[in-house]
């Protein structure tokens, strides 16, 4: 099972990751991604995402 995370200090707020996995991913009250429910989504689509997100923020055990 994947283990998504993600690096505050690299996030920009894009929502792209929301976008692909909203049941794993929500902005929170500072503008930057957090995981909400680490496995909400399939391991394929949070890599999917960890390996969209424009700033290499998100890192998958």
């Amino acid at each position: 099972m994947a283990n998504p995370k993600v690096d505050p200090n690299l996030c920009i707020g894009c929502g792209l990751c929301i976008q692909l996995c909203p049941a794993v991913f929500e902005l929170g009250d500072n503008g930057k991604s957090h995981v909400i429910k680490a496995d909400g989504d399939s391991d394929e689509n949070i890599q999917t995402a960890a390996d969209s997100c424009p700033v290499s923020a998100i890192s998958v055990d």
